[in-house]
Protein backbone atom coordinates (compact mmCIF):
# COMPACT_ATOMS: atom_id res chain seq x y z
CA UNK A 1 0.00 0.00 0.00
CA UNK A 2 2.94 2.24 0.35
CA UNK A 3 3.34 2.63 -3.50
CA UNK A 4 0.24 3.13 -3.77
CA UNK A 5 0.06 6.35 -1.48
CA UNK A 6 3.11 7.36 -3.35
CA UNK A 7 1.48 6.97 -6.49
CA UNK A 8 -1.65 8.86 -5.66
CA UNK A 9 0.63 11.80 -3.93
CA UNK A 10 2.52 11.91 -7.55
CA UNK A 11 -1.11 12.47 -9.01
CA UNK A 12 -2.15 15.13 -6.49
CA UNK A 13 0.86 16.91 -7.46
CA UNK A 14 0.06 17.39 -10.91
CA UNK A 15 -3.54 17.81 -10.11
CA UNK A 16 -2.39 20.91 -8.15
CA UNK A 17 -0.08 22.34 -11.21
CA UNK A 18 -2.21 21.55 -14.10
CA UNK A 19 -1.65 25.03 -15.18
CA UNK A 20 2.01 25.31 -14.50
CA UNK A 21 5.01 22.81 -16.44
CA UNK A 22 5.30 19.77 -15.17
CA UNK A 23 8.43 17.82 -15.13
CA UNK A 24 7.75 14.04 -14.70
CA UNK A 25 11.05 13.78 -12.81
CA UNK A 26 9.87 16.40 -10.34
CA UNK A 27 6.36 14.28 -9.81
CA UNK A 28 8.47 10.87 -9.24
CA UNK A 29 10.54 13.47 -6.55
CA UNK A 30 7.47 14.91 -5.08
CA UNK A 31 5.82 11.18 -4.78
CA UNK A 32 9.39 10.11 -3.10
CA UNK A 33 10.40 7.56 -5.25
CA UNK A 34 12.59 6.91 -8.11
CA UNK A 35 11.63 8.17 -11.39
CA UNK A 36 12.41 4.74 -12.96
CA UNK A 37 10.48 3.09 -10.27
CA UNK A 38 7.48 5.83 -10.43
CA UNK A 39 6.89 5.37 -14.52
CA UNK A 40 6.62 1.47 -13.76
CA UNK A 41 4.55 1.57 -11.11
CA UNK A 42 2.27 3.95 -12.37
CA UNK A 43 2.23 2.53 -15.66
CA UNK A 44 0.57 -0.37 -14.05
CA UNK A 45 -1.53 0.62 -12.09
CA UNK A 46 -3.28 3.08 -14.86
CA UNK A 47 -2.86 1.58 -17.92
CA UNK A 48 -0.90 4.34 -19.56
CA UNK A 49 2.05 6.33 -19.14
CA UNK A 50 3.18 9.03 -16.94
CA UNK A 51 3.86 11.58 -19.79
CA UNK A 52 0.85 10.59 -21.17
CA UNK A 53 -1.59 11.48 -18.20
CA UNK A 54 -0.02 14.42 -17.92
CA UNK A 55 -0.63 15.48 -20.98
CA UNK A 56 -3.92 14.40 -20.85
CA UNK A 57 -4.91 16.04 -17.88
CA UNK A 58 -3.80 19.49 -19.11
CA UNK A 59 -6.23 18.88 -22.22
CA UNK A 60 -8.94 18.02 -20.31
CA UNK A 61 -8.15 20.95 -18.00
CA UNK A 62 -8.31 23.08 -20.78
CA UNK A 63 -12.20 22.20 -21.95
CA UNK A 64 -13.30 23.36 -18.46
CA UNK A 65 -11.13 26.23 -18.67
CA UNK A 66 -12.91 27.09 -21.93
CA UNK A 67 -16.28 27.39 -19.95
CA UNK A 68 -14.60 30.29 -18.59
CA UNK A 69 -15.63 32.64 -21.31
CA UNK A 70 -13.10 35.65 -20.02
CA UNK A 71 -10.48 33.73 -20.22
CA UNK A 72 -8.86 33.97 -23.71
CA UNK A 73 -7.87 30.93 -25.72
CA UNK A 74 -4.45 32.23 -25.81
CA UNK A 75 -3.88 32.36 -22.23
CA UNK A 76 -5.61 28.94 -21.78
CA UNK A 77 -3.05 27.51 -23.96
CA UNK A 78 -0.02 28.70 -22.39
CA UNK A 79 -1.25 27.40 -19.28
CA UNK A 80 -2.17 23.92 -20.96
CA UNK A 81 1.81 23.69 -21.84
CA UNK A 82 1.64 25.27 -25.04
CA UNK A 83 4.06 27.22 -27.00
CA UNK A 84 1.20 29.57 -28.80
CA UNK A 85 -2.46 29.18 -29.63
CA UNK A 86 -1.91 27.38 -32.85
CA UNK A 87 -0.11 24.20 -31.21
CA UNK A 88 -3.05 24.46 -29.22
CA UNK A 89 -5.30 24.23 -31.28
CA UNK A 90 -3.99 21.71 -33.22
CA UNK A 91 -3.62 19.39 -30.25
CA UNK A 92 -6.92 20.12 -28.96
CA UNK A 93 -8.48 18.88 -32.23
CA UNK A 94 -6.78 16.01 -32.36
CA UNK A 95 -7.40 14.74 -29.55
CA UNK A 96 -11.45 15.85 -29.30
CA UNK A 97 -11.95 16.54 -33.17
CA UNK A 98 -13.00 20.19 -32.60
CA UNK A 99 -11.20 23.56 -31.98
CA UNK A 100 -11.10 25.04 -28.63
CA UNK A 101 -13.35 28.36 -30.69
CA UNK A 102 -15.81 25.92 -31.59
CA UNK A 103 -16.00 23.96 -28.43
CA UNK A 104 -16.77 26.86 -26.41
CA UNK A 105 -19.17 28.32 -28.74
CA UNK A 106 -21.34 25.18 -28.83
CA UNK A 107 -21.50 25.49 -25.12
CA UNK A 108 -21.21 21.92 -24.48
CA UNK A 109 -20.18 20.51 -20.76
CA UNK A 110 -17.08 18.36 -20.69
CA UNK A 111 -17.55 14.86 -19.87
CA UNK A 112 -14.09 13.64 -18.59
CA UNK A 113 -13.86 13.36 -15.03
CA UNK A 114 -11.94 15.85 -13.13
CA UNK A 115 -9.22 13.71 -11.41
CA UNK A 116 -8.79 9.99 -11.32
CA UNK A 117 -8.53 8.84 -7.59
CA UNK A 118 -5.92 5.63 -7.25
CA UNK A 119 -7.08 3.51 -4.20
CA UNK A 120 -7.38 -0.09 -3.38
CA UNK A 121 -10.74 -0.82 -4.60
CA UNK A 122 -10.43 1.28 -7.55
CA UNK A 123 -7.13 -0.86 -8.43
CA UNK A 124 -9.53 -3.95 -7.57
CA UNK A 125 -12.56 -2.89 -9.99
CA UNK A 126 -9.44 -2.35 -13.18
CA UNK A 127 -7.55 -5.92 -12.49
CA UNK A 128 -11.02 -8.16 -12.13
CA UNK A 129 -13.70 -6.29 -13.59
CA UNK A 130 -13.53 -4.24 -16.26
CA UNK A 131 -12.19 -4.50 -19.53
CA UNK A 132 -9.70 -2.47 -20.01
CA UNK A 133 -9.94 -2.29 -23.36
CA UNK A 134 -13.37 -2.28 -25.53
CA UNK A 135 -14.79 -4.36 -28.00
CA UNK A 136 -15.86 -2.04 -31.02
CA UNK A 137 -19.16 -2.19 -31.99
CA UNK A 138 -21.44 -1.07 -35.39
CA UNK A 139 -24.53 -0.47 -34.15
CA UNK A 140 -27.17 0.58 -35.97
CA UNK A 141 -29.81 3.04 -35.52
CA UNK A 142 -32.51 2.27 -32.31
CA UNK A 143 -36.30 3.46 -31.25
CA UNK A 144 -36.72 3.19 -27.50
CA UNK A 145 -39.57 3.57 -25.29
CA UNK A 146 -38.84 4.16 -21.52
CA UNK A 147 -38.80 6.78 -18.60
CA UNK A 148 -36.86 9.90 -18.45
CA UNK A 149 -35.18 11.76 -15.80
CA UNK A 150 -32.33 14.19 -15.14
CA UNK A 151 -29.20 13.55 -13.22
CA UNK A 152 -25.88 15.03 -11.78
CA UNK A 153 -23.24 12.76 -13.19
CA UNK A 154 -19.75 11.30 -11.27
CA UNK A 155 -17.99 14.56 -12.76
CA UNK A 156 -20.23 17.18 -10.72
CA UNK A 157 -19.86 17.73 -7.61
CA UNK A 158 -23.57 17.78 -7.42
CA UNK A 159 -23.68 14.07 -7.71
CA UNK A 160 -26.89 12.31 -7.66
CA UNK A 161 -27.35 9.36 -9.24
CA UNK A 162 -28.15 7.04 -6.42
CA UNK A 163 -30.92 8.93 -5.52
CA UNK A 164 -32.29 9.35 -9.34
CA UNK A 165 -31.46 6.33 -11.60
CA UNK A 166 -32.18 2.96 -9.38
CA UNK A 167 -36.08 4.43 -8.60
CA UNK A 168 -36.59 5.12 -12.52
CA UNK A 169 -35.62 1.55 -12.97
CA UNK A 170 -37.88 0.20 -9.99
CA UNK A 171 -40.53 2.98 -12.07
CA UNK A 172 -39.49 1.11 -15.59
CA UNK A 173 -39.22 -2.37 -14.47
CA UNK A 174 -42.72 -2.38 -12.85
CA UNK A 175 -44.23 -0.98 -16.47
CA UNK A 176 -42.18 -2.45 -19.18
CA UNK A 177 -44.79 -4.91 -19.95
CA UNK A 178 -46.63 -1.56 -21.21
CA UNK A 179 -44.43 -1.01 -24.05
CA UNK A 180 -45.88 -2.44 -27.32
CA UNK A 181 -43.22 -4.62 -29.26
CA UNK A 182 -40.63 -3.98 -26.84
CA UNK A 183 -37.76 -6.28 -27.87
CA UNK A 184 -37.15 -8.22 -24.36
CA UNK A 185 -33.41 -9.64 -24.96
CA UNK A 186 -31.87 -6.08 -23.53
CA UNK A 187 -32.70 -3.41 -21.33
CA UNK A 188 -31.26 -0.01 -22.06
CA UNK A 189 -29.62 3.10 -19.83
CA UNK A 190 -29.37 5.82 -22.08
CA UNK A 191 -26.66 8.43 -21.13
CA UNK A 192 -27.98 11.79 -23.35
CA UNK A 193 -25.63 15.30 -22.61
CA UNK A 194 -27.76 17.92 -22.51
CA UNK A 195 -25.35 20.77 -23.93
CA UNK A 196 -25.14 24.04 -21.83
CA UNK A 197 -26.03 22.21 -18.52
CA UNK A 198 -24.31 19.98 -16.16
CA UNK A 199 -27.45 17.92 -15.97
CA UNK A 200 -27.40 14.72 -18.19
CA UNK A 201 -30.61 12.94 -19.34
CA UNK A 202 -31.49 9.89 -18.72
CA UNK A 203 -33.88 7.07 -19.63
CA UNK A 204 -34.22 3.51 -18.79
CA UNK A 205 -36.04 2.04 -21.71
CA UNK A 206 -36.79 -1.09 -24.18
CA UNK A 207 -36.07 -0.90 -27.49
CA UNK A 208 -39.53 -1.38 -29.90
CA UNK A 209 -39.08 -3.09 -33.43
CA UNK A 210 -42.05 -0.75 -34.82
CA UNK A 211 -43.29 2.42 -34.83
CA UNK A 212 -43.32 3.03 -31.15
CA UNK A 213 -46.75 3.65 -28.91
CA UNK A 214 -46.03 5.55 -25.87
CA UNK A 215 -47.75 4.68 -22.85
CA UNK A 216 -48.35 7.21 -20.75
CA UNK A 217 -45.92 9.25 -18.40
CA UNK A 218 -42.98 7.28 -21.36
CA UNK A 219 -40.70 8.80 -23.80
CA UNK A 220 -39.58 7.84 -27.38
CA UNK A 221 -35.75 8.26 -27.69
CA UNK A 222 -34.29 7.74 -30.93
CA UNK A 223 -30.72 6.84 -30.88
CA UNK A 224 -28.44 7.33 -33.75
CA UNK A 225 -26.61 4.82 -36.07
CA UNK A 226 -22.80 4.42 -34.85
CA UNK A 227 -19.89 2.89 -33.73
CA UNK A 228 -19.40 2.11 -29.88
CA UNK A 229 -16.74 1.40 -28.01
CA UNK A 230 -18.06 -1.22 -25.10
CA UNK A 231 -16.85 -2.21 -22.36
CA UNK A 232 -17.92 -4.79 -19.74
CA UNK A 233 -18.90 -4.18 -16.11
CA UNK A 234 -18.26 -7.02 -13.84
CA UNK A 235 -19.36 -6.89 -10.34
CA UNK A 236 -21.91 -4.11 -8.17
CA UNK A 237 -24.05 -1.90 -9.89
CA UNK A 238 -22.99 1.11 -7.77
CA UNK A 239 -19.76 0.66 -8.91
CA UNK A 240 -20.58 1.24 -12.38
CA UNK A 241 -18.97 4.55 -11.96
CA UNK A 242 -15.51 3.40 -11.28
CA UNK A 243 -15.56 2.36 -14.84
CA UNK A 244 -17.24 5.02 -16.43
CA UNK A 245 -14.37 6.57 -14.76
CA UNK A 246 -11.76 4.59 -16.13
CA UNK A 247 -13.36 5.04 -19.35
CA UNK A 248 -13.32 8.55 -19.72
CA UNK A 249 -10.63 9.65 -17.33
CA UNK A 250 -7.72 6.74 -18.93
CA UNK A 251 -8.99 4.53 -22.07
CA UNK A 252 -10.55 7.64 -23.99
CA UNK A 253 -7.94 10.40 -23.19
CA UNK A 254 -4.94 7.93 -24.17
CA UNK A 255 -6.77 7.01 -27.22
CA UNK A 256 -7.10 7.51 -30.50
CA UNK A 257 -10.70 7.43 -30.67
CA UNK A 258 -13.23 10.55 -30.41
CA UNK A 259 -16.66 10.81 -28.49
CA UNK A 260 -18.88 11.89 -30.99
CA UNK A 261 -20.97 13.74 -28.12
CA UNK A 262 -23.69 11.11 -28.45
CA UNK A 263 -25.24 9.03 -26.52
CA UNK A 264 -24.00 6.75 -23.86
CA UNK A 265 -25.75 2.72 -23.61
CA UNK A 266 -25.30 1.12 -20.30
CA UNK A 267 -27.08 -2.83 -21.73
CA UNK A 268 -28.52 -5.02 -19.33
CA UNK A 269 -28.83 -8.27 -20.39
CA UNK A 270 -30.06 -11.75 -18.72
CA UNK A 271 -26.34 -11.91 -17.05
CA UNK A 272 -27.11 -8.44 -15.33
CA UNK A 273 -28.25 -9.69 -11.34
CA UNK A 274 -29.09 -6.83 -9.26
CA UNK A 275 -26.88 -6.96 -5.85
CA UNK A 276 -24.73 -9.45 -7.18
CA UNK A 277 -20.28 -8.87 -7.43
CA UNK A 278 -21.12 -11.52 -10.29
CA UNK A 279 -23.71 -9.06 -12.02
CA UNK A 280 -22.57 -8.13 -16.21
CA UNK A 281 -22.93 -3.91 -17.08
CA UNK A 282 -21.77 -3.33 -20.35
CA UNK A 283 -20.78 0.47 -20.74
CA UNK A 284 -20.58 2.55 -24.37
CA UNK A 285 -19.41 4.99 -25.30
CA UNK A 286 -20.08 6.38 -29.31
CA UNK A 287 -16.73 7.05 -31.06
CA UNK A 288 -15.22 8.26 -34.36
CA UNK A 289 -12.81 5.13 -34.42
CA UNK A 290 -9.61 6.81 -34.80
CA UNK A 291 -7.62 3.62 -34.46
CA UNK A 292 -6.88 0.29 -36.66
CA UNK A 293 -8.95 -2.07 -34.09
CA UNK A 294 -11.28 -4.17 -35.84
CA UNK A 295 -15.36 -3.54 -35.95
CA UNK A 296 -17.87 -6.32 -34.59
CA UNK A 297 -21.39 -5.94 -35.43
Amino acid sequence: MKYLQQIQRGIDYIESRLDEDIETTSVARHAGVSFWHFQRIFKALTNESLKGYIRARRLANALVSLHERSTPIAEIALRAGFENQASFTRAFKHAFGITPAKYRALGKRTEFVRKLRIDADYLRHLKGNVSLEPAMIDKPKMTLVGLRTRFFGVDSDKSNMGEKLPPLWDAFLKRVHEVPNADAEFLYGVVIPTPGREELDYVAAAVVRARPTVPRGMVAVTVPSATYAEFTHRGLPKELNRTVSYIYGSWLLGSTARHTYGPDLERYGSDYIPDSRESIIRYAIPVQAGSKRTLKK
